[in-house]
């Protein structure tokens, strides 16, 4: 009968190799967690597309509605050489409305809205720096970036930014600000707007004149025309060209690593 102790350091040898393996595969699974996580292209895609698409939510009202806005005219059209550098002011940003009550007096608006899945839509009023002009610009938060593209296409049969809404059925509605140049811009003083799809939001501007004046035919006015297409095109860019920006590079929690 064979002594038991003679068995011993075999078994005890086994059971080092067991052990090293053990510590081997755990090593080589925590040098794997510690690897920078790496992202697939649709999944960069997907990050990207939800870090816009919540920027409505993350983005301080007054960061998307800036303070002033600059926009230019051709100088031919005022009679002077070169171009002329006007400047619009924030007069106030109006509480968060449905899409159904910012879109009152649109009657196909409202509907096309919804179709698009709009959840809200935010609104802030201006004026241009002689206070003749006033506009509105709201946002809609809509539910994909093709959603905001087809719209921005249908309001302005073709494009994906440009004049739209002419008509009374598509014209937004107006933020009148008590007290200021916008206090009398309502429904009937709506003279044209401005579309433009951005990301997975629709922004739209109208823009009118402060006295009340209802609509005028102004394409009959080169200058009045030029100077409201380019208050309405600027602010609506000015408001649609943050709120659509591609977002960083996805990057890895792990601090100093390379992005994903």
């Amino acid at each position: 009968m064979r002594s038991p102790r003679k068995h011993r350091p075999a078994l005890a040898a086994f059971c080092a190799l067991l052990g090293l393996t053990g510590l081997v595969a755990a090593g080589i699974g925590l040098s794997g967690q510690l690897m920078p996580r790496t992202f697939t292209a649709a999944q960069r895609a997907r990050i990207g597309a939800w870090e816009v698409a919540e920027r409505w939510r993350m983005t301080p009202k007054t960061q998307m509605f800036p303070m002033v806005v600059y926009y230019r005219l051709a100088g031919e059209q005022a009679g002077t050489p070169g171009s002329l550098r006007l400047s619009a002011r924030r007069l106030a940003i109006a509480r968060q409305a449905t899409c159904r009550n910012a879109s009152g007096g649109a009657p196909a608006l409202a509907p096309m809205l919804t179709g698009a899945g709009c959840q809200v839509i935010l609104r802030a009023s201006y004026t241009d720096a002689s206070n003749s002009l006033v506009l509105t610009v709201g946002i809609a938060v809509l539910r994909s970036e093709a959603s905001a593209i087809n719209l921005a296409r249908d309001l302005t049969q073709g494009a994906a930014d440009g004049q739209g809404g002419v008509s009374d059925r598509f014209l937004p509605r107006p933020f009148s600000v008590s007290g200021t140049a916008a206090a009398r811009f309502g429904l009937r003083q709506r003279q044209l707007s401005w579309v433009v799809g951005a990301g997975s939001y629709l922004v739209m501007a109208t823009v009118g004149f402060a006295d009340a004046r209802p609509r005028v035919p102004v394409t009959t006015d080169p200058y009045t025309y030029l100077e409201m297409t380019s208050l309405a095109r600027s602010v609506a860019d000015a408001v649609a060209v943050p709120l659509a920006a591609p977002p960083a590079i996805p990057r890895c929690p792990q601090i100093g690593t390379p992005p994903c």
